[in-house]
């Protein structure tokens, strides 16, 4: 395919304003548009080179954007093909800002674990957890899976705020609370486990995430998997890897027979080793994850990006995405900013699950199953309603 678009950029030839242009020959081209009579042949012939030497330059950079179009293009027509066109809008519910842990490079929990005197304090009321899984039911939403840091909550306790989420939204959940061998106490409550791989590197991941064990992450996975679990995995871009380290990403996949990749751009946090790091290229992004869609193209992908780069959605929705996340819900819903997520899912030809927009769906002010929860969900509510930007 290399050869053939380099062969056909070479043969492009025409005219404009009666100068006629030969790409093949930028030499000659330049010559016809100028007055070379006083320019030896010696000199043409150097500046012939040095043009040729340029569109060498340019039509590499022209291939490389032809075949990541096309790599789009397939992911596209693969997703679309496998999963339709419906994109879901995800939520993660947190169940805690503590981390026992608290040395992942990247992560915000790692800025506040010296700062929590009392971990049981970062715990959220379960009630106000219960309140927002009822919102995501009434909006349409996905939960996208419980997350808590190290130690912030017993597996016990984790079990019980599934089961409850399960009866509100009718849905069983998936789980990203860390690495666990206590997984046979989970019953049909938890639909998946996700593993926090995090970087597409391990020697990487050693660095970045020191406490966090490829290899108990990858056990736990194949032991959720004997169990009957879907299993999923984590992965943040812009951390430091590399496009090539996408071959070490689909042999993970693979060896542990991954049902949903998580995929989000990284979000530099105050006071971390990536507080001055940009986040990752929207087309390095797409490239991934359309490598990802199209060497599994029945996996889930979703994809996470922030309010700030918006404008990812459409081309990661055409490169694979099933589904989109890490957004502020009730922060944006209403806003500018929510329209702008329902528009980039319409432009891409989707179809969108939930809705950012529809006052209608925030429903009453109480709870349809507990009136525990109608503090929180009036909170709720009140946010969504307010022009935040």
């Amino acid at each position: 395919m290399f050869g053939e678009i380099a062969e056909a950029l070479m043969d492009i030839a025409f005219s404009i304003f009666g100068f006629d242009i030969d790409i093949g020959n930028l030499g000659l081209t330049a010559k016809g548009l100028c007055d070379w009579t006083k320019i030896s042949s010696s000199e043409f012939g150097t500046i012939a080179e040095t043009l040729n030497g340029a569109f060498v330059s340019v039509g590499l950079q022209l291939l490389t954007v032809f075949v990541m179009i096309d790599l789009i293009k397939k992911a596209n027509e693969t997703t679309l093909k496998k999963h339709g066109n419906e994109i879901s809008l995800e939520r993660a519910i947190f169940l805690s800002w503590w981390c026992d842990k608290g040395d992942c490079a990247f992560c915000y929990m790692s800025t506040q674990k010296d700062k929590i005197k009392d971990p049981t304090k970062a715990r959220r009321n379960v009630h106000n957890i219960y309140a927002e899984a009822e919102m995501c039911k009434r909006l349409n939403w996905n939960i996208e899976f419980l997350s808590g840091g190290y130690k912030s909550f017993t597996t016990a306790e984790i079990k019980e705020i599934a089961t409850t989420i399960k009866n509100i939204t009718g849905d069983s959940v998936w789980l990203n609370t860390g690495i666990t061998d206590e997984l046979e106490e989970y019953g049909s409550e938890i639909k998946g486990i996700t593993g926090a791989v995090e970087v597409a590197n391990p020697e990487l991941h050693q660095k970045v995430c020191p406490s966090k064990s490829l290899d108990k992450i990858s056990n736990m996975l194949d032991v959720a998997g004997d169990l009957g679990f879907q299993k999923a995995i984590t992965v943040i871009l812009g951390l430091g890897e590399t496009l090539d380290d996408v071959d070490y990403l689909i042999d993970y996949i693979k060896d542990h027979k991954i049902d949903r990749v998580i995929f989000y751009s990284l979000n530099p946090h105050k006071e971390t080793a990536y507080a001055n790091s940009s986040q990752p290229a929207s087309l390095y992004y797409a490239q991934v994850v359309s490598k990802i869609r199209l060497t599994f193209p029945d996996i889930t992908i979703i994809c996470g990006t922030w309010i700030d780069n918006l404008a990812n959605i459409g081309i990661l929705i055409l490169s694979g995405a099933n589904g989109i996340t890490k957004f502020p819900l009730f922060k944006m819903f209403g806003t500018k900013y929510g329209k702008r997520v329902e528009e980039e899912v319409k432009w891409s030809g989707r179809q969108l699950k939930g809705t950012f927009t529809d006052k209608k769906q925030l429903g009453n002010p109480e709870s349809d199953v507990d009136s525990e929860l109608n503090k929180f969900i009036k909170r709720y509510i009140k946010e969504s309603l307010k022009n935040k930007y």
